[in-house]
């Protein structure tokens, strides 16, 4: 009996050497918990890497990872299994607020259709080594742009904070998260989303057809309720941030604009448009969303919606 556990002990070591990745961190101070949390994240990126081969769901049976961060692995999972590619990932550690910490740029290969998609993950983990959080990352880039415009520390912390909940805003919909949405909107967000249309030719328009862009309003209700009927009618959705901006709100303190060149694909739509989103940042355990608009990019095959256009805090008033 011991001779057969111990065959069984020697066959599932090589397999987890073939699929092992490594993980190293840098910049943390705490001899103890960096050692724990290497063990973890090394632990986490090879299961990663063996059920992506076994072609089997993620287990986490040994490894510390809180519900909240299992379910959306389990949920991004679903839709597009994904490995790490890498034996070996070195990365920063960066203290975001309180007790929690996170490393970024943990690459991954997302499987979809039989193709796959290079992205990066975060994952954030508590002062006790645990893994707190898990979602795919917007471009680094992109990131250390919008955290070079804060002008002091205050201001600085708030855009980490901010680009941490716009990546998990981002993940919540190729997750099709509804309870993270259902808490990230207001009760009274306002939702507005732009649509082109053709108006009918006519002697006021010399009988030429005129594309113009008109806007549909939705309450926070309408706007999730019809949400939900698009996870349900598509397998997959995949939304990408190409570009983005953030303003602080010329009047309204811990008020911030954020700007988004978006690109959204489904099993039977896709688009590109610019998404804008009023956030609320007084209370950074809790933000919250007031106003969401999309605008379409192009207004017809050459044209693009002109930048005075696009919405920003500006156009919107906050009592």
């Amino acid at each position: 009996m011991a001779f057969a556990a111990l065959n069984v002990l020697f066959i599932v070591l090589p397999m987890q050497a073939q699929y092992a990745t490594d993980f190293l961190l840098t910049d943390l101070d705490k001899p103890a918990l960096k050692a724990q949390v290497q063990q973890t994240i090394s632990q986490l990126l090879t299961e990663f890497n063996m059920a992506s081969a076994e072609g089997r769901t993620v287990r986490f049976d040994s490894i510390p990872v809180a519900d909240a961060a299992q379910t959306c692995i389990t949920q991004i999972w679903r839709n597009t299994p994904f490995r790490t590619g890498d034996t070996e990932v070195i990365e920063r550690c960066l203290h975001t607020y309180g007790n929690a910490y996170q490393v970024r740029n943990i690459p991954l290969f997302l499987k979809s259709d039989g193709e796959e998609q290079y992205q990066e993950a975060v994952i954030g983990f508590d002062n006790n080594g645990t893994i707190t959080d898990f979602h795919l990352a917007l471009d680094n880039n992109l990131y250390v742009k919008v955290l070079k415009k804060g002008w002091d520390v205050t201001d600085l912390r708030r855009r980490q904070i901010i680009l941490d909940y716009v990546e998990q805003f981002r993940t919540a919909y190729n997750t099709k998260d509804m309870e993270f949405l259902e808490q990230i909107y207001s009760d009274d967000a306002l939702i507005i989303t732009g649509k082109v249309i053709r108006s009918v030719p006519s002697e006021m328009n010399n009988f030429m057809p005129e594309d113009k862009v008109v806007y549909n309003k939705q309450s926070k209700r309408q706007y999730l309720t019809n949400l939900a009927r698009v996870f349900r009618a598509n397998k997959r959705i995949n939304v990408v941030f190409d570009d983005i901006k953030v303003v602080g709100h010329p009047a309204k303190e811990g008020f911030y604009g954020v700007t988004l060149k978006q690109g959204y694909t489904s099993d039977i739509y896709s688009d590109s448009g610019y998404l804008f989103l009023l956030w609320d940042f007084n209370n950074p355990e809790a933000p919250q969303i007031h106003v969401r608009t999309w605008q379409p990019k192009m207004i017809n095959a050459t044209t693009q919606l002109p930048e005075e256009e696009i919405f920003t805090c500006e156009d919107f008033d906050i009592m």
